[in-house]
């Protein structure tokens, strides 16, 4: 049913292109990306970046042609050294921070620096392999703002981004989401929804599972969508692709039904778009899949 559904929201808007999604840390460390059904219904075209060649070799192996994988660090076009850690989920540009490591139980030992490698990062605005860019998914261990103050050019056009942010900065110098709020907000985002949210226990108290936690937030996977309360400073293009990737991405039914209101008082769909849209959705949850 929910390929039924994106086919016809598909069908809807009849798009000028497939949605562009850029991935800027692409190791699928934490599961299926969010555009992974985009993916299998032939619905997008995706770049992936990771400058570990042990990563890219598998996603490169099992990839489609509708997919790129590139060895690139991006960052804000400078000179790096990158950390790599016990943890493999620690690796950053930035120095981990011991003082804040040692008050979550193991984050010491999984953020001991293991091996550094000198890297040359390139600014998301300069990287002529994206020809467009609707979603970028960047998860890179602190270093996301660098990515978003250099790629301002691009993300203009995006309409979403899903980033990861800090609340206890495990890094040294590492923003913290109120500046990545400010910095997307900036250009022209709004916050929509987390789409995943990491909790950890304090230390010391700790138990048999390490991963167990309570209520301290650590770090979170925020989406952020272009404004949709200023939907006169979005393309057609735009609103279609945003649908796109609210309905696909993030089960967002509300906000692209937002977005098929806006284009059918520009006529850029059908008069009876929302009906139909808002009919299969309907339909879908009264009926979900056995």
């Amino acid at each position: 049913m929910a390929q039924e559904i994106g086919d016809t929201l598909v069908g809807l808007l009849k798009p000028a292109r497939l949605t562009s999604i850029v991935d800027v840390g692409a190791n699928p460390i934490d599961g299926d990306p969010p555009y992974k059904s985009l993916l299998q219904q032939r619905l997008c075209r995706l770049i992936g970046f990771d400058p570990f060649p042990d990563v890219l070799a598998p996603l490169d192996a099992a990839k489609s042609d509708l997919e790129t994988y590139l060895p690139y660090a991006v960052g804000d076009g400078g000179s790096h050294t990158l950390k790599l850690c016990r943890g493999i989920g620690f690796a950053s540009l930035l120095q981990p921070d011991e003082v804040p490591l040692r008050h979550f139980p193991r984050f010491t030992e999984l953020g001991t620096v293991v091996r550094e490698i000198a890297v040359e990062t390139r600014r998301l605005d300069d990287i002529v392999e994206i020809a467009d860019l609707d979603l970028l998914k960047i998860d890179i261990q602190g270093s996301e703002l660098s990515v978003f103050r250099s790629g301002r050019a691009r993300l203009a056009k995006a309409v979403a981004v899903q980033t990861e942010v800090s609340f206890i900065p495990l890094y040294k110098g590492q923003p913290v989401f109120g500046d990545i709020d400010l910095e997307l907000r900036g250009l022209g985002f709004v916050p929509h929804m987390f789409a995943a949210i990491n909790k950890k226990m304090i230390a010391p108290m700790q138990g048999s599972n390490p991963a167990a936690a309570f209520n301290q937030l650590v770090e979170a996977d925020v989406v952020y969508v272009r404004d949709f309360m200023k939907p006169d400073a979005m393309e057609v293009e735009q609103l279609k692709h945003l649908a796109v990737i609210a309905h696909h991405c993030y089960g967002s039914f509300d906000l692209a039904m937002n977005c098929l209101h806006h284009l059918t008082a520009r006529g850029a769909v059908s008069p009876d778009a929302r009906a139909r849209y808002i009919a299969v959705v309907q339909g879908s949850r009264a009926n979900p899949p056995g």
